[in-house]
């Protein structure tokens, strides 16, 4: 006897949508129960029926609307909408294609014969799908062929795959003003996306935006299924042990299976080829969010069920555990470039999808490289390391070094670029004593570069800091506080003995209403900060980071080393400055603390942003390393002078450095050349006041309103930073404004 070929029976049927103005009716059905008519881009009171039709329910469906008529025998119905009249012929539903079934529904957009056969290959056999409906969202002018090719890609059909419908209608159901789904600048992850082009709007192949679309293939198609998945052509459910997706719906008590989806990516798609879903064996080990989906027994849902994209209004699933699915992002987004839709440090292979790679589709896909785990043994020296750039600090350098000696650190790597004040005498003096290590900033070399990326780039390849046991890369301005036992490094790391990474979260330290440059210490003379708990401005609780040089990144960075190695991603221990775990979302790109990350029980950074007037102004004169195009202005003072709150914590410390700053100024010609340096600060501050512009400037910084402003942080939004102290009007700071008080503007383009 012949074996018996397995046949799948295929359909190909169309909407009757019709376009109303600015409104869309997608499907009007005829039932046993009467007829269902389902709106986009319109409401229940704005469409008007004409006698004969009576409505037995009306629902809002997101920007949508369902009307539910009652028996009648017109084959048309005849309605008003935007003040247009119209009529349209009752399709007669069709449910016992899918009665008694377990299906999937999906919207195809764009997606190849190719991936279709494969995505109902997968599930006919690994979830006991039996159908599947098919809605077709291209353009009635192009792209229609999709059903003869799909009939003949199915002749004769998959095992256990009975029945599978293509419906397509003749309006679109994107998202107004989008452009195709498909480009990379839909991707969720898709890396620098402010940096790209919004793709021109296409509503064929937009983002989704009618999600009442369910509820037309529901009264039209669905409504007698056994079960129904709604997935996208792109997502594979899991493989776990158990019931299938479709049975634990079925046994749901309310009928409804929440489905959670990750997405999942090629780690190299192979030239010349597309992606496949073999391909597809990395996930994002830093992404936390999962993408909705549902899995429901439609006999079980409660009457005022609603039919969306992500959710089943008016149901709810209950405690019940939840359906699993991978979205395979390339078929989603094709593109020969997986880094266009996810940041590729970001990437780790995924043990389901390589099994499944290799046990389901045979395939050989471009493996991830394999990174060899970061040494156990210590790195070649204990030593403790700072990298840091310098322009005209000359003052501020020996309080500085002397504090981070007294703490415990061993060296630091000093990049110094066009210093007119004496700074690079002085370092070229502490090196020559074997205090530091001073460099010439090699940016010049390198055009397009800030100066310290240059720097980092460069320090890279220095010995002292390739054999470092730990770096912090931090400023002269940046002083780490320890706030455990005598306020050594050791004290913090026998406080977080497992930890590789510590988040040192700033405090942002005021001029304490001082407007002159003196000599005293700035640890000393700067005591009033921003409060701990202080969500505003943004850079109230930006971090710089202490890591174990063990190899998990590539490079340096301005706020926590850079190039995560993605497959060492498990070995990192990474806490804040009260010793608490730092979430992995934060590993490669956060700058910033949160309300659930912020810490000070154990380290701080105290930041000295702007130290006095008069020094402020040689700080704007000098220009900053990183953001080399922005003016520090009067809206930076704004921000970075907070003098809300008494902060004393660092004095304990300053016997110790009080006797590291001796023995160093001890040294006569280290001694001359910060005196020399402490004039040269003077005389520019003198040069500077005698420019009307500057003294009208200084005259801002040191008057009354921005003093009170100084203590006011609490009171304003985040656009107020954005925005400049100009937009706080008079009359606020004339009131003593009670606790939670609280002042915004609109968001603008920020000001420096």
């Amino acid at each position: 006897m012949p074996e018996r070929k397995p046949v799948t029976q295929i359909a190909h049927r169309r909407l009757n949508a019709l376009a109303c103005g600015e409104a869309r009716l997608l499907s009007a059905v005829r039932h046993e129960a009467g007829a269902t008519m389902i709106f986009a881009g319109a409401t229940p009171d704005t469409i008007g029926l004409e006698d004969g039709h009576s409505v037995s329910r009306a629902y809002a469906i997101g920007q949508g609307a369902a009307l539910h008529l009652d028996p009648m025998s017109a084959e048309t119905a005849a309605f008003q909408i935007g003040g247009q009249a119209a009529a349209v012929a009752l399709e007669t539903a069709e449910p016992e294609l899918f009665s008694g079934r377990h299906a999937i529904v999906a919207l195809r957009n764009g997606e190849s014969v190719e991936t279709v056969i494969d995505w109902l290959r997968f599930h006919a056999t690994q979830t006991g799908m039996q159908a599947a409906l098919i809605f077709d969202r291209a353009a009635p002018d192009r792209e229609r062929g999709f059903f003869a090719k799909l009939s003949r890609a199915l002749d004769p059909g998959i095992e256990g795959l009975e029945q599978v419908v293509v419906v397509d209608g003749p309006v679109p159901l994107g998202k107004p003003g989008h452009g195709p789904e498909t480009d990379p600048y839909y991707a969720p992850g898709a890396p620098g996306k402010a940096r790209m082009t919004e793709p021109q709007a296409d509503p064929w192949h937009a983002p989704l935006g009618d999600v009442q679309i369910y509820e037309a293939l529901r009264w039209r198609f669905l409504s007698q299924a056994a079960a129904i998945a709604n997935l996208d052509l792109s997502d594979l459910v899991t493989g776990d042990e158990g019931p299938s997706i479709f049975a634990r719906a079925e046994a749901a008590p309310t009928g409804l299976l929440r489905l959670q989806g990750q997405p999942c990516y090629p780690w190299r798609v192979r030239k010349g080829q597309a992606a496949l879903f073999s391909d597809h064996i990395c996930v994002q080990f830093d992404a936390a969010k999962r993408r909705q989906r549902w899995c429901i027994a439609p006999a079980r849902l409660p009457e005022a069920a609603i039919w969306k994209l992500t959710r089943i209004v008016n149901a709810d699933p209950g405690p019940a555990p939840e359906g699993r699915f991978f979205r395979h992002m390339l078929l989603r987004h094709p593109t020969d470039k997986v880094s266009q839709v996810v940041p590729k440090a970001a990437l780790v292979e995924e043990p389901e999808l390589l099994a499944q790679a290799k046990n389901f589709w045979a395939a050989d896909p471009v493996r991830a490289p394999q990174e060899t785990p970061a040494p156990k043994a210590k790195p070649k020296t204990d030593a403790r390391v700072i990298v840091t750039c310098m322009k005209d600090e000359g003052p501020f350098i020996l309080e500085w070094l002397a504090h981070h000696r007294a703490i415990g650190f061993d060296t630091v790597l000093v990049y110094s670029n066009d210093c007119s004040d004496g700074t690079d005498t002085l370092l070229d003096v502490l090196q020559e004593k074997g205090l530091v290590e001073h460099r010439d900033n090699p940016y010049r070399s390198k055009p397009g570069t800030k100066p310290q990326h240059a720097a980092f780039q460069a320090a890279e390849h220095e010995p002292c800091l390739r054999e470092a046991r730990w770096i912090a890369c931090i400023d002269v301005d940046e002083f780490i506080n320890i706030k455990i036992g005598r306020g050594h490094l050791d004290d913090l790391f026998a406080a977080v003995p497992k930890a590789n990474m510590i988040a040192m979260t700033w405090r942002l330290f005021g001029n304490a209403d001082a407007h002159d440059f003196t000599e005293d210490f700035v640890t000393e003379r700067f005591t009033l900060a921003a409060p701990e708990l202080c969500r505003k401005p943004h850079q109230a609780w930006g971090f710089k980071t202490l890591f174990e040089n063990l190899g998990h990144f590539k490079k340096l960075g301005v706020h926590r080393p850079k190039g995560l190695k993605p497959q060492l991603w498990e070995e990192i221990r990474w806490v804040n400055g009260s010793g608490r775990p730092m979430p992995r979302e934060m590993l490669r790109n956060a700058w910033r603390s949160t309300m659930g990350t912020y810490g000070y029980d154990l380290v701080q950074l105290n930041h000295y942003a702007v130290r006095s007037a008069e020094s402020f102004l040689v700080k704007r004169a000098r220009g900053r390393v990183n953001h080399t195009n922005r003016d520090q202005g009067l809206a930076y003072w704004f921000r970075m002078n907070n003098n809300a709150a008494p902060e004393t914590s660092i004095s304990r410390l300053s016997p110790m450095v009080r006797a590291e700053w001796t023995r160093l100024m001890d040294d006569p010609e280290i001694a001359a050349a910060h005196r020399a340096c402490v004039a040269a600060h003077r005389e520019k501050i003198e040069t500077l006041m005698e420019a009307p512009e500057n003294r009208a400037f200084y005259e801002a910084l040191t008057s009354p309103r921005m003093e009170k402003l100084s203590r006011m942080h609490h009171a304003f939004g985040a656009n107020v930073f954005l925005a400049g102290p100009e937009v706080i009007p008079d009359t606020l700071l004339k009131q003593d404004l009670p606790e939670g008080a609280y002042f915004t503007v609109e968001r603008q383009s920020a000001k420096h």
